[in-house]
């Protein structure tokens, strides 16, 4: 059996393995080419395996706009049928990059659940807030749309998505009844944007913790140089690199559910034997052990040593300088050409063009304040030739 956490201040209990939607198999070049017979598949077999939370949004697996709805949620409408949407938690968000009002917002959930053909969403997110979105949605404000939706039904549970800083994100914790904080964590990104310490702070604020790329999106299974699987492997020889990633999560508390965006049946069955086989104490002081040799080699190869204390900020021209930092290092870690490319891509998705380090001007403010005394612009003109558009 799958075990069962509280979701926080909700009191209702989920799997801590999530069925993520972001990534089902596609047969066609697009992603809105979902194979359908292959992903209901995969999906009703997580479910009658105990999966009991699933999670999408209005555009994954659009064809490449994220302005129009994607494939995801009419996927969901039909791979649910059959007594299947009454034993899970749905989930999808809001697309606050689209919203310009009040009106919006309720006009954005109206077309979400006819999409999913439900009349209520269980976890409705507002969608990857961040430092350029949250104060638009405090204008068009989110929080009275929260309280009418909740109020009249539509929604169960005012949740977030998040990505950017621990000091934004506990400003947006502070700021609401949150019941579910979603947020990207895994042992390579303890200190990245919520972090560790957000995980914790959501918690101890009785919002139930849902944590998405655990595997970073794929890189620490996909791209995991060889020298340090060989070093897992010793360890535990019967784990994949992504019951590693897995299990590490499971034994903090403070996660409730752990989404996994599988894109095939074995990627499901694995994770599955995972989630089926975690009990206290599955990860212990010995993998704990193992775990940090892989992170050394992780950060032996960061060429700019940045903690991400933020004392550098705030920059005049806007720059966000750790998070550009962050960028450069995460390509150093790994060698493949695929793995630097797919870093390139979200460099471009979650940092907007005014905080790149491209619009570093050279004033040196930020060197001065630097405690690792880290030479920042030159750090930021590589950084800027590095992700520059091709």
């Amino acid at each position: 059996m799958i075990e069962k956490r509280t979701m926080g201040k909700t009191g209702e209990k989920a799997s801590i393995l999530g069925f993520g939607c972001m990534r089902l198999p596609q047969n066609g070049p697009k992603p809105s080419d979902i194979d359908h017979d292959l992903a209901t598949k995969m999906l009703r077999s997580a479910i009658d395996a105990g999966v009991d939370y699933v999670d999408t949004a209005f555009s994954y697996h659009s064809s490449g706009d994220r302005n129009v709805p994607g494939a995801s949620e009419p996927f969901l409408a039909h791979a649910l049928k059959g007594g299947y949407r009454e034993k899970v938690k749905l989930a999808t968000k809001l697309p606050t990059w689209l919203v310009e009002s009040l009106a919006d917002m309720h006009k954005f959930l109206d077309m979400q659940l006819k999409s999913l053909d439900t009349h209520r969403i269980d976890y409705y997110l507002a969608h990857n807030l961040n430092r350029g979105v949250w104060e638009p949605m405090l204008k068009h404000k989110i929080r009275e749309f929260f309280d009418e939706a909740e109020k009249d039904g539509r929604i169960r549970h005012p949740s977030f998505s998040f990505h950017d800083d621990f000091k934004l994100f506990k400003t947006i914790l502070e700021s609401y009844d949150w019941r579910m904080a979603q947020v990207q964590y895994n042992y390579l990104d303890t200190e990245f944007q919520a972090g560790r310490e957000g995980v914790r702070l959501a918690a101890k604020r009785g919002a139930a913790v849902v944590v998405m790329e655990p595997m970073r999106g794929g890189f620490l299974v996909k791209y995991m140089p060889e020298s340090q699987e060989r070093v897992l492997k010793a360890r535990r020889p019967d784990w994949s690199l992504a019951a590693w990633c897995l299990n590490w999560l499971w034994n903090q508390p403070e996660v409730s559910t752990v989404l996994s965006g599988m894109s095939d049946m074995a990627q499901t069955e694995d994770n599955l034997k995972t989630a089926a086989a975690y009990g206290s104490g599955t990860f212990d002081e010995s993998d704990e052990e193992a775990l940090s040799v892989v992170l050394e080699y992780f950060r032996s190869r960061m060429e700019f040593n940045c903690t991400a204390c933020g004392y550098c900020l705030p920059c005049p021209s806007g720059v966000d300088i750790p998070k550009n930092l962050n960028f450069l290092n995460q390509r150093n870690f790994f060698d493949s050409r695929e793995a630097k490319d797919r870093c390139g891509f979200f460099y471009g998705l979650l940092v907007s063009p005014s905080e790149r380090a491209s619009e570093c001007v050279g004033c040196g403010e930020c060197e001065e304040k630097c405690p690792q005394r880290i030479p920042i612009r030159t750090a930021l003109e590589k950084t800027a030739a590095t992700f520059a558009p091709a």
